[in-house]
């Protein structure tokens, strides 16, 4: 029961502000796990304050999900004044940007929900610690919440549920029958699937397009065993980059981007590679190449990323290694 965990740990604060984090360039399943979750916290302690924020604000995506949902973020959250910080789909406090430092030096109390791999820095810092890798986003741990706590969803809660959930399983193609089962249950609440799913949809921007041929052409290929891995880099949207390489065919997806000494590593996987491997791309992967980059790595089975300092084809040479070891 662990939304009573939270709620009483509120009660022994005697908390009057709560501020939400979401990771940079926040994505619909982060945004629309802190809405739902605030939703809940203020009724089940309406004297709350809650404040939601995102670190470098949300992604393109998000930004036009804000527009259908009552969801106010601020630019600049009042972390030194939180009686408790509550990370959200963020399981690196350098996800968080600057905002990381000032997270580290609050004494108030820091409860992390997530459904990645937990990062070992991260549960050091955690008072609390609530981690689902089977779930398929944080959307549905917040579902979970609600149940519970015996809470009804209103309509528009279950709708934000929806998308987040829609957006972190490509739209369910990647759900389990867990997943199903709940989004049966926000349809019962109210959500037309038919008119929501398409608000997951932008066209690409032309940037975008551009970045991902740039991928293409750049690409290197390494054969080990029967796997393909497809290497590349580019300035911007690796991880669209390394999703269109997998597209191609590639089995695993390894995409750099350097800006000055920062550097950041996108990298994706078939699932069929996963299953026959057991190679989980954010622990085994990403945490690694992370810890080499003197920054932090981690995410999803299929779906990883580190970011960090050093050279982007150093960072990929060190990517090939971790990769050969695991699949000897």
């Amino acid at each position: 029961m662990q939304i009573h965990e939270i709620v009483a740990l509120i009660e022994k604060l005697d908390a009057k502000l709560v501020v939400l984090l979401c990771h940079h360039n926040a994505d619909p399943d982060a945004i629309c796990a802190a809405f739902a979750f605030s939703q809940l916290l203020e009724r089940l302690r309406p004297e709350l304050e809650i404040e939601i924020a995102a670190a470098q604000g949300p992604s393109r995506l998000a930004k036009s999900v804000l527009k259908l949902l009552p969801v106010k973020l601020t630019a600049q959250p009042r972390i030194e004044k939180a009686d408790l910080i509550v990370l959200l789909d963020t399981n690196t406090i350098q996800q968080l940007d600057e905002w990381g430092e000032r997270v580290k030096a609050s004494n108030s109390p820091l409860i992390v929900i997530d459904h990645h791999a937990s990062h070992p820095e991260t549960e050091r810092l955690a008072t609390m610690c609530v981690t689902n890798e089977e779930a398929s986003s944080t959307c549905e741990i917040v579902h979970q919440f609600f149940k519970e706590a015996e809470v009804e969803l209103t309509e528009v809660e279950a709708k934000a549920l929806f998308l987040g959930i829609a957006f972190d399983t490509r739209h369910f193609v990647i759900a389990t029958s867990n997943t199903l089962k709940i989004v049966a249950d926000l349809i019962d609440a109210g959500v037309n699937a038919q008119e929501t799913l398409p608000l997951l949809s932008l066209p690409m921007e032309y940037s975008e397009r551009i970045a991902r041929l740039k991928a293409g052409r750049r690409v290197k290929l390494l054969r080990i065993n029967d796997w393909l891995i497809a290497f590349s880099h580019v300035s911007a949207y690796q991880a669209s980059a390394a999703r269109a390489l997998i597209g191609l065919g590639a089995h695993v997806a390894v995409v750099a981007g350097q800006r000055g000494d920062t550097l950041q590593v996108s990298l994706r996987s078939s699932r069929d590679f996963h299953k026959k491997t057991g190679i989980h791309l954010g622990r085994d992967i990403a945490k690694p190449l992370g810890e080499y980059l003197h920054g932090m790595g981690g995410g999803h089975s299929v779906s990883a990323g580190a970011n960090g300092v050093g050279d982007a084809e150093a960072s990929l040479k060190r990517c090939v290694r971790l990769l050969k070891e695991r699949l000897k």
